[in-house]
């Protein structure tokens, strides 16, 4: 069996993490991925993408501490590890490999 690949939008999301760094809760990974692509990003689609990403390892998730602001509630923190980095360095790699030397192809079209 193959190495584990991650698609385009669950690399959006690591990304934004590593940008924010260490236990960053969704919002503000949803508003990263927005800035930097121009796209329209739900909440819900963020936190599927987390826990999928969760589940297979790549990132960690703890609950923070309840606040005033948040009404007594608290947030749910992620963290990328190590295979999450590893991972995103293997997709950067071979994406790289696929677009080297392209542009020439592309005129052609």
């Amino acid at each position: 069996m193959g190495r584990e690949s991650l698609g385009e939008f669950e690399q959006f999301v690591l990304l934004a993490i590593v940008r924010l760094g260490s236990d960053v809760y969704g919002v503000p990974i949803v508003e990263e991925i927005r800035q930097r692509t121009g796209r329209s990003v739900s909440r819900a689609a963020v936190y599927i993408a987390l826990r999928r990403l969760e589940s297979k390892g790549l990132v960690t998730s703890r609950m923070a501490d309840p606040t005033p602001e948040r009404g007594g509630r608290s947030k749910r923190m992620f963290r990328i590890q190590p295979a999450g980095v590893e991972l995103l360095r293997d997709s950067r790699h071979a994406l790289l490999s696929m677009w080297q030397d392209i542009e020439p192809a592309l005129e052609e079209q």
